[in-house]
């Protein structure tokens, strides 16, 4: 196919695709859908190998958030039963985040849900820091506390922050049919805050939000023009007592195309697949691999995720390897122009010295990972191993593979890494 070797070559290049040539990748028929995955996937191994970063989920503060994100189950007015509870301490936090490392993570995402963080959570956060880089000095942390204020970002940054995640999440088009709390340009204007102040910007999209094909190329090219290190892609989860609690849009196709067409116009950049991939990829999970080379450790924000060892089986089955403290993440090329930013050191030593992770406040966007309240849960036990699960159509809602977190932070049970 002409226009898949055309965008391989731009990939390669670091060219980015026209906006015809992006939207024709997200109308591509079922039929050429491996030659896709194909196309996009020699443009992930030649800037990223075969490595998949881990990065693993802190949520500090879950719910009560002042902030309408329709997407989200723990903004205002949500009816959603999540876990609810104030600020961990920093011990808490530490202890919440090693088990993630132990795990295989390489980042480590503090997420707190709310508009924006007051000074006072900045210091409180700032303690978190520490505490963890403590505790493991070679730990990436990302901080997705909202809207920043001047002089937030540097605070964070000199407190050992590697990264700061805020995403778009939508087009600037329906940003507003989205939340009425606050406005995309103060969504990027965040971003760049986070830029000038030397941090790793991360920030990425939504999927399944009732958006169209335009409204995802024009999100994903706004990024572009962002230029952060890493674009998470959430599908959306529709999370009872939410707004978009019926919107039941995707397919693993329709997901393995929007990566697709992501890795096409960001070919350099950290892909990570967010939120919603156990319910909408499913079973196609390890194809998404040979286009996005991030992925969510175990449990998200406020909804569980596959089990740790699941997602250690499913990298090293496809033939792809868990990338190591050591790794340089980023290609030398962009490594080399954030002055050593986020994933850039090959000594191991982090990022402790300039100061995202993957996603927003849990109110204002979810740390770039949980897209409507997060992800799925094993099929029920009570089911027999001998009984074939039924057929469903591709339209019908999977309201099964969905369910609230109940263990790991803010709780007594163990977390699921």
């Amino acid at each position: 196919m002409d226009l898949l070797n055309t965008l391989v070559d731009k990939g390669l290049r670091r060219e980015s695709p026209t906006r015809e040539e992006a939207l024709a990748v997200l109308a591509t028929s079922d039929d050429d859908l491996l030659d896709v995955v194909a196309a996009a996937g020699k443009v992930r191994r030649h800037w990223f190998g075969r490595r998949v970063k881990l990065n693993y989920l802190v949520n500090l503060k879950s719910g009560l958030c002042p902030e309408d994100c329709s997407y989200c189950s723990q903004r205002l007015g949500s009816k959603a039963e999540i876990l609810k509870y104030t600020w961990l301490k920093p011990d808490q936090a530490s202890a919440a985040a090693a088990a993630g490392v132990s795990g295989g993570a390489k980042r480590v995402c503090l997420v707190a849900s709310g508009r924006g963080p007051t000074d006072r959570d900045v210091d409180r956060v700032s303690d978190t820091i520490k505490a963890i880089k403590e505790q493991n000095g070679d730990v990436e942390v990302c901080a997705c506390l909202g809207l920043l204020s001047d002089g937030q970002a540097e605070r964070l940054r000199e407190a050992g922050a590697d990264a700061y995640n805020h995403n778009l999440n939508t087009s600037e088009a329906t940003y507003g049919d989205i939340t009425t709390t606050h406005t995309y340009a103060d969504r990027v204007d965040t971003v760049n805050k986070a830029h000038a102040a030397g941090l790793s910007a991360c920030s990425g999209l939504i999927a399944g939000m009732g958006e169209s094909d335009e409204d995802l190329v024009d999100v994903v090219f706004s990024l572009r023009e962002l230029d952060p290190d890493s674009v998470p892609v959430n599908f959306l989860i529709p999370m009872e007592g939410t707004p978009l609690a019926k919107e039941w849009h995707l397919t693993p196709q329709r997901c393995l195309r929007i990566l697709a067409m992501t890795r096409f116009v960001c070919p350099d950049v950290e892909v990570r697949i967010a939120g919603g991939r156990e319910v909408h990829l499913r079973t196609m999970q390890p194809l998404a691999l040979h286009l996005a080379n991030s992925i969510f450790l175990g449990d998200y924000l406020t909804s569980e995720g596959q089990a740790g060892h699941a997602d250690l089986e499913m990298i090293a089955d496809a033939g792809f390897e868990v990338e190591g403290a050591g790794e340089v993440t980023l290609p030398e090329h962009r490594a080399s122009a954030r002055g050593g930013g986020c994933g850039s050191h090959a000594d191991g030593g982090g990022c402790g010295s300039h100061a995202g992770a993957d996603g927003e406040t849990a109110g204002a966007g979810g740390c770039g990972s949980h897209a409507g309240g997060g992800v799925c849960a094993p099929a029920s036990a009570s089911a027999s191993a001998s009984t074939p699960a039924p057929v469903r159509p591709a339209e019908e809602p999977r309201t099964d593979l969905v369910a609230v977190r109940r263990r790991g932070a803010g709780t007594d049970l163990a977390p699921n890494a």
